[in-house]
C-alpha cells in the first residue's frame, strides 16, 4: 500500500468520524425539542394535548352518543421553592362528563414584596389519560406575572376526549389528577 493511499484512508476515516461527532451533537441539541413533541403528540409521561373549540365541540357530540359517562378530575397545585407566590386550585375535585367542555379555575397570589413571572408545567396521571385530556385554553399557555400581593384567578377550559372510553388501557380509570407546578421564569 503506498504513502498517498494510506494518507487517504486516514483522511476519510478521521472525515466520517468527525461527521459523527457533529452528528451526535446535532442529536444531542435536537432530544429535547423532538422529546417533548413526541410526548405532546402521544400524551408519553402525562402530557395533556391541545384542542380547538371546533375539536372540542365534535368531542361532546361523540361524548353524548357514547351515553354520557362521567369521570372525575382532581386538580393539583405546587409551587417551585423561592416563587414566593400561593397556587392552589378553586376545587380540589369535580365530575365531568366524557367529552363535555369544563372550566377549572387555579388561585395565585404573589407573597412577594416584587413583580414576579412565573410559568406552569402540567402533567396528568395516571400516565395513559394524558392522550385524552385536551385543553383548549389554559394559564400555562404563557407566561404569568403577578404585581407585590396580586391575587388571580387562572382558568382552564378542558375536556376528556371520548376515544378513552375505546382505550384498553384507560380501563378502570375512574379519576384524572390535573397536577400543575409554577416555577420562575427565566429571563
Amino acid at each position: 500500500m503506498t504513502t498517498a493511499t494510506l494518507q487517504n484512508r486516514k483522511n476519510r476515516t478521521a472525515m466520517l468520524a468527525l461527521l459523527a461527532a457533529a452528528g451526535m451533537l446535532g442529536l444531542g441539541y435536537a432530544a429535547v425539542p423532538l422529546y417533548q413533541l413526541f410526548c405532546q403528540v402521544t400524551g408519553f409521561g402525562g402530557t395533556t394535548q391541545r384542542a380547538t373549540e371546533s375539536e372540542a365541540a365534535i368531542a361532546e357530540r361523540i361524548g353524548q352518543a357514547a351515553g354520557g359517562q362521567q369521570i372525575s378530575i382532581r386538580f393539583d397545585a405546587t409551587t417551585a421553592p423561592g416563587l414566593g407566590w400561593t397556587f392552589k386550585p378553586g376545587q380540589v375535585t369535580d365530575t365531568v362528563t366524557i367529552g363535555q367542555r369544563d372550566l377549572a379555575i387555579y388561585l395565585a397570589k404573589n407573597n412577594s414584596d416584587r413583580p414576579v413571572t412565573g410559568t406552569a408545567t402540567f402533567n396528568v396521571e395516571p400516565e395513559q389519560a394524558g392522550a385524552y385530556f385536551n385543553k383548549i385554553q389554559c394559564f400555562c399557555f404563557t407566561e404569568q406575572t403577578l404585581q407585590p400581593g396580586q391575587e388571580v384567578r387562572m382558568p382552564v377550559l378542558y375536556y376528556v376526549d371520548p376515544k378513552a372510553l375505546d382505550d384498553p388501557n384507560m380501563e378502570g380509570v375512574e379519576q384524572i389528577t390535573l397536577s400543575y407546578t409554577f416555577h420562575e421564569a427565566i429571563d
